[in-house]
């Protein structure tokens, strides 16, 4: 039985109860104070935790102007990786199955061709050892390889999907980075935050970090900035769904109510532009600001204070840092945060090439870069495979997975 008319409206007017309990008329001030006050640099006691690069100050581009301009990159290439999602079977394996794929803008049917997969398994048997060397398949363009998952007890699922994830794409980058020119451009982070994190999770997941394959994949991204940054060639992370929460929650600690549930929303209320006599927000121009050091959150990992998990650096610490650049799209009212190492923004001319490339990719694609797009697409498993390869898994593993009722309810099966 779907809602009837007296249930929408009875809805409503609880809305508006809460509306009349919420008024956000002043946090756009607020993000102007934050703004003024606060970000030049924030500090959390005596630390500084995000700090401008170059001259702090927010920017417009009209969106018409960065769409039709050159843009600075002549080339640019763009990668991702998709998975199955975790599945557990009743003899009690948990597994995953990622793939990795690169693209290029022009395209490049060769690199589109190329995959890496990875297979990562989770056993509670201890005696269980599937872990496989990299095999290469189809004529040399594909690379495949089993890993075996450390043991843990509640997190099993995650651990598998994002260690299949991150090694996949890693590897996958490493493997092709000679084939890149003008700029790299990771659908996602610049490091493996979902890895990261486990830092500042349960004590199981916070000892999960010093085993040999988490440190294992970060360490392939710090070679991946390492060979970047050798090559004299851009490395940026591109990511669609910013979670950041750093600079939010050191204002609290500051004692500043920050109303905002995470970073991406106090820039967003920072860089949303209203025409005051229409009361309509302004869709014509793409917003930004300068770029950002930041070394909060899980960013502090890699900052010039963190460890960077024990694993060697051949860089001055401060080269692995992260930096970010804000964006937000009007016309889809998001806000997306660029990421590169702070090795290439500190070179003026890099930086501002680098966000010029953005805005025209993020002007032309009313989303991610083309390039990011294209790597999606090529990734990507599909429901229908991803249902076929569970039959197959199930097959060679000779025990079904578990089904859940949600995956009937909603044909996800």
């Amino acid at each position: 039985m779907t809602l009837d008319r007296v249930h929408v409206d009875g809805i409503a007017r609880l809305a508006s109860a809460i509306a009349r309990a919420v008024d956000d008329a002043d946090h756009g001030d607020l993000a102007t104070e934050v703004w003024e006050n606060f970000l030049d640099p924030l500090r959390d006691g005596s630390r500084v935790v995000v700090e401008p690069v170059g001259e702090k100050r927010l920017r417009s581009a009209p969106i018409e102007d960065v769409a039709l301009a050159e843009p600075p990159f002549e080339t640019t290439h763009g990668l991702d990786s998709g998975t199955i999602n975790p599945t557990t079977f009743k003899n009690g394996l948990v597994l995953d199955v990622a793939q990795a794929a690169m693209a290029g803008v022009p395209s490049d049917l060769d690199l589109h061709r190329a995959r890496t997969l990875v297979v990562t398994v989770h056993a509670n048997d201890p005696t269980v050892d599937c872990e496989t060397d990299w095999i290469v398949d189809d004529e040399g363009y594909s690379r495949r390889k089993v890993l075996h998952a450390p043991r843990v007890d509640r997190y099993a699922e995650g651990v598998v999907h994002a260690l299949a994830l991150y090694l996949a794409e890693s590897e996958h980058a490493l493997l092709q980075a000679d084939t890149v020119d003008d700029l790299l451009v990771l659908d996602g982070p610049l490091y493996p935050m979902e890895v990261l994190t486990w830092q500042d999770g349960e004590r199981e997941l916070r000892d999960l970090v010093s085993e040999a394959a988490p440190r294992d994949v970060v360490e392939n991204y710090v070679r991946l900035v390492e060979t970047f940054v050798e090559r004299d060639v851009p490395l940026v992370g591109f990511v669609k769904n910013p979670a950041a929460r750093g600079i939010v929650r050191t204002l609290r600690k500051k004692g500043v109510e920050a109303p905002w549930t995470d970073d991406a929303a106090l820039f967003t209320r920072l860089l949303e532009r209203w025409d005051d006599e229409a009361g309509e927000r302004r869709t014509d121009g793409l917003t930004f600001t300068n770029w950002f050091v930041s070394r909060s959150g899980t960013d502090k990992t890699m900052s010039k204070r963190g460890d960077a998990l024990g694993i060697d650096r051949r860089f001055s610490p401060e080269d692995y840092e992260v930096a970010f650049l804000p964006v937000y799209d009007p016309r889809t009212d998001v806000l997306y945060r660029v990421e590169s190492s702070a090795a290439f923004v500190r070179d003026e001319e890099t930086r501002e090439r680098l966000t010029q490339q953005v805005l025209h990719d993020v002007a032309v694609g009313r989303g991610p870069p083309p390039a990011v797009q294209k790597a999606d697409e090529l990734a990507r498993v599909s429901q229908g495979e991803k249902a076929a390869l569970r039959r197959k898994l199930e097959e060679y593993l000779d025990s079904d997975a578990v089904r859940r009722y949600d995956e009937e309810r909603w044909g996800l099966s």
